[in-house]
């Protein structure tokens, strides 16, 4: 299994445990995730997070429907939390979101995502790469432009 990294940073207004909380809210993915995905929790409320929980959504990669399961499997308030795919579109999805005091910019958050993916379907799947990656260039721009804009 080849498996990718994507990483991503930004300073977000507001302290750590501000921002952590912000994430900590499962339907908040909702407003971050781009509207051409019609993503959508299906876990019903109210969703505990912490280790162990467990996450289901719908959505659609190019028309195709698609149910992803995620289960939290790290859970420290205020500084990260890891949530990994037990079913869904990748044959591993794991991603690691971290928040700390910005140390360029006293008041706010560095927030950092680090992804760890691989596709399906081994040598299958590899004519797939450059579209995926490109999907989730887009997926997290929109979510940095989205998150931007709700926490000022």
């Amino acid at each position: 299994m080849r498996a990718h990294l994507l990483t991503r940073e930004q300073s977000l207004p507001g302290p750590p445990e501000e921002v952590f909380h912000f994430f900590a809210a499962a339907r908040n993915l909702e407003a971050i995730t781009p509207p051409w995905l019609g993503f959508r929790v299906v876990t019903p409320e109210p969703i505990t997070m912490e280790i162990g929980t467990l996450i289901a959504y719908r959505l659609q990669l190019h028309g195709v429907p698609v149910r992803w399961l995620t289960r939290i499997e790290a859970w420290e308030p205020g500084v990260r939390f890891v949530d990994a795919q037990l079913r869904g579109p990748y044959r591993l999805w794991h991603h690691t979101h971290e928040f700390a005091p910005d140390p360029r910019n006293p008041g706010a958050t560095l927030m950092r995502d680090t992804v760890r993916w691989a596709l399906p379907l081994g040598l299958l799947g590899a004519p797939a790469l450059p579209l995926v990656k490109r999907d989730l260039r887009r997926i997290f721009d929109h979510r940095a432009e989205r998150v931007a804009a709700l926490l000022r």
